[in-house]
């Protein structure tokens, strides 16, 4: 480790994600390690990480918080930082950290979150401050086992940090949708092996609640068309999660002999 690296290991899970990943990268220079567990990336993910210094690792897909879990073990140094590859840490947020890697007497801290969806700073609906737990000694926590809205389980007191990450939330409307798909499955999924059920009305009924509270009681509207946008994506992705769950239980009906 050089001298003027921080004893950091910072822990970012990835496939396919040549465009936002050397953003994210060049924010963590500070750190002495930064560790990339990639997923069958089939641009030049591997390849860029690499070209930064970061140690990477080639891992099946198990789900976000799993998948995030194996990072952690890979990581060398007692404080990790765990970030996504549309993350990025100011300037401000690094030499906070590195105060509280010198003077902090908790064993994990949050972070206030700036979200930007289709160019837009969101600031309602809990889009912020959006509080996350990423710095974290490596002992003290872990993350939980959920396939899709991880968290960082801590055993011990959780500091405020003052300076925020930014999150490049979604750039357009089509990466909005594969999204959509992607955490939608996992959440059906999720419930599925749960043994929860669903129902066509339940789909609708669910759905119609995200978007009437996220756009109305939490404020969403006041984000403007962007806000619309966010509201909707939500509404679909509640709706096709409890759709999907109730096609794998009909799938299973089918399959098990009568």
């Amino acid at each position: 480790m050089t001298s003027d690296k921080l004893p950091l290991s910072v822990a970012i899970i990835t496939k396919n994600e040549e465009d936002r990943l050397p953003e994210c990268l060049a924010s963590v220079v500070f750190a002495a390690e930064v560790v990339v567990v990639d997923s069958g990336s089939t641009d030049r993910t591997v390849e860029i990480a690499r070209e930064f210094g970061a140690v990477v690792y080639d891992e099946p897909w198990q789900g976000f918080g799993r998948q995030k879990q194996l990072a952690i073990d890979c990581c060398r140094y007692d404080w990790i930082l765990v970030l996504d590859a549309d993350e990025r840490v100011g300037a401000e947020s690094r030499q906070e950290i590195s105060e509280v890697l010198v003077a902090g007497s908790n064993v994990a801290y949050s972070f206030p979150r700036k979200n930007y969806f289709c160019g837009r700073w969101l600031k309602h609906a809990g889009w912020w401050p959006d509080r996350v737990v990423r710095l974290f000694r490596k002992d003290s926590a872990k993350m939980s086992q959920r396939s899709v809205h991880e968290s960082v389980e801590v055993h011990g007191p959780v500091g405020i940090l003052r300076h925020p990450l930014v999150h490049y939330a979604n750039k357009g409307l089509a990466q909005t949708l594969n999204k959509v798909n992607q955490y939608s499955s996992a959440g059906a999924d999720e419930l599925f092996a749960q043994g929860k059920t669903a129902s066509a009305f339940k789909a609708v009924s669910r759905a119609t609640w995200a978007f009437f509270y996220n756009y109305i009681l939490r404020g969403g509207f006041l984000d403007r068309g962007e806000g619309f946008i966010m509201a909707v994506s939500d509404f679909m992705n509640v709706f096709f999660k409890y759709a999907k769950l109730r096609e794998l239980w009909k799938q299973k009906e089918k399959d098990t002999p009568s």
